[in-house]
């Protein structure tokens, strides 16, 4: 009877539709994996080629997967009512947790884990400490991670909500040791900090969103992940440092689905007409403005097949361009009606595709395309030039054949000059790092990973990542047209300059909700190679220890077995 009443209640408040928008960070990964796992199982129906997802979304999915309890197995159900709790706010109640420290009419103090909750008829909210560290140990030496602060999330009445979060995060190594994982050129996904130490940095995120049933807008500082992977978006990977934006998202009916964003980035290119003085003496010189706008269409002709395509623009002028806030708008052609009659270079236009299939059950196949610049003419096989486009391929399995055991397989290939441009300031990049896929341009990648989920909360992985990169070239063309012909004709790979081969097996437990433990074995050989083909006009031509070094942190040059064990509480 119990179970049939806490199911009413469930219908009861999805039907309401509370309003609230609160983003769940793609850090999260448990949850999302297993939002997509009970989409490739069949229970529910997702789009997932925009990340983050809101919390109320996943609330709701996770209340029609309560429906279908039955047709779980023990682990899944488990991690239903697991992940139930977390978001039991979202459900207009209070979680039911076992260390209860403090319970009031309307507020309640969890011990484990740390939050603090508060609930009545208008506002809910939610406080929690965040904590963790990372310690990185092989051949070359050892470093250590930290990171410390505080999380928020509030809702107000049925359609406000806010939140924000604010991590210090270090690096100290031994030996004297880099200890930075992370720089705009290394070839790897760990995400972009913004130095404001030698090896400091803080990350502050939160927003203000008004949400109702069928959409939301907002004003938020966050990661957004567009494009089906499970290694690595090639249209906005989530990799950059968090950046402002304006968000929207539409769904008014089951077939069509709207995101748009505007964003505030950050061109680290100095504009040298914009300053400071100091006591008449020194001049603090401004970054040049950058923006970004893109739009993403979802279409779903029948159920569980996704069709999306959407365009972006990275502009740098002096003031936000009212046309890019248009979310439904074609930016180029915008462009060329801004730039055109002055006879000016246009601003940095791209265009995507992205398809996703879960027709087949415990299936998810998907593929994405961007394209950083088009000329048909450039399709004809008789062409030498080849236009500058990325794209991937992809599939996972699902509890098929064994239950809780799931198989993923991954290519992605980028062309010559892709996320590139000549003009700094209107590079496809934030704080110097590039948003698309982390290999950058002239780069392919294999990833493929077994996966087995033992009990609730305890996930296993083998994997195995064949990733390379190519000639390095710069986007050389203005006043030398024929370099970039010359460039964007040479062959894709072309000379492998850089290599990473490495085999992981990784063991992480969710002991509560927000509390992670986790335990990383890494197997990799990353090298640096010298070009051997005829030095064309426009490449960066390196050695092969100024290749391992400018794409690769010095902790992980060569052959190494990479130990990594740490804990995190909030994320």
């Amino acid at each position: 009877m119990r179970k049939y009443l806490f199911l009413a209640v469930t219908l009861l408040v999805v039907n309401t539709a509370f309003g609230q928008d609160i983003p769940q960070h793609i850090s999260y990964t448990r949850i999302y994996d297993f939002i997509d796992e009970l989409a490739n199982d069949g229970f529910i129906e997702i789009n997932s080629v925009v990340k983050p997802y809101s919390r109320r979304f996943i609330s709701d999915k996770l209340a029609e997967v309560r429906q279908q309890e039955s047709a779980l197995n023990k682990r899944q159900k488990d991690e239903l009512n697991f992940f139930l709790e977390e978001y039991a706010l979202e459900q207009n109640r209070l979680p039911e947790r076992e260390f209860l420290l403090y319970e009031g009419n309307y507020s309640r103090f969890d011990l484990v884990p740390p939050v603090f909750l508060y609930k009545d008829s208008i506002f809910r909210a939610r406080i929690q400490p965040i904590l963790g560290m990372n310690i990185y140990v092989n051949g070359n030496g050892q470093i250590n991670q930290r990171w410390y602060g505080a999380d928020f999330q509030a809702m107000i009445g049925e359609h406000v909500s806010v939140y924000g979060s604010l991590r210090d995060i270090s690096f100290a190594a031994s030996n004297e040791l880099n200890p930075r994982l992370s720089e705009p050129a290394y070839l790897t996904n760990v995400p972009g900090f913004q130095y404001k130490e030698p090896n400091d940095f803080s990350d502050s995120r939160g927003g203000i969103k008004f949400g109702w049933n069928w959409g939301s807008v907002g004003l938020v500082k966050d990661n957004v992940v567009w494009g089906d992977n499970y290694n690595g978006s090639n249209i906005l990977s989530g990799r950059v440092p968090s950046f402002p934006m304006i968000t929207l998202q539409l769904k008014p009916a089951k077939w069509f689905e709207m995101n748009y964003i505007h964003g505030w980035l950050v061109s680290n290119v100095v504009d040298s007409a914009r300053f400071y003085v100091e006591n008449d003496v020194r001049k603090w010189y401004r970054n040049h403005n950058k923006y970004i706008a893109a739009n993403m269409f979802t279409f779903t002709p029948i159920p569980k097949l996704n069709i999306s395509f959407g365009n972006s623009i990275i502009y740098a002028e002096d003031n936000v361009q009212p046309g890019y806030l248009i979310p439904v708008a074609f930016y180029k052609s915008i462009d060329h009606t801004l730039t055109k009659g002055i006879a000016t270079e246009n601003q940095n236009s791209q265009l995507f595709f992205n398809i996703s299939s879960r027709n087949l059950k415990h299936v998810h196949v998907y593929s994405s395309v961007f394209f950083d610049e088009i000329k048909f003419n450039r399709f004809k096989p008789s062409s030498a030039e080849k236009n500058p486009v990325s794209f991937k391929i992809g599939g996972k399995v699902t509890n098929f054949p064994i239950p809780n055991l799931s198989a993923t397989a991954e290519f992605t290939r980028t062309n010559i000059i892709n996320y590139k441009h000549s003009i700094p300031a209107i590079s496809y990049a934030s704080n110097s790092y590039n948003m698309g896929h982390y290999l950058g341009d002239n780069a392919q990648e294999l990833y493929a990973s077994l996966g087995y989920k033992l009990i609730r909360g305890l996930d296993l992985n083998v994997y195995y990542l064949n990733a390379q990169h190519g000639n390095e070239y710069n986007y050389a063309r203005r006043g030398e047209d024929a370099n970039i012909r010359q460039i964007i004709s040479q062959p894709s790979l072309g000379d492998v300059i850089w290599k990473n081969q490495t085999v992981g097996f990784k063991a992480l437990y969710e002991v509560f909700n927000n509390a992670y433990a986790v335990v990383n074995i890494e197997n990799s050989n990353i090298e640096g190679f010298e070009a051997v083909s005829e030095p064309i006009g426009g490449e960066n031509r390196m050695t092969a220890q100024g290749t391992l070094d400018f794409f690769t942190a010095p902790f992980l040059h060569g052959k190494n077995t990479t130990f990594t064990v740490g804990f995190s509480l909030g994320f």
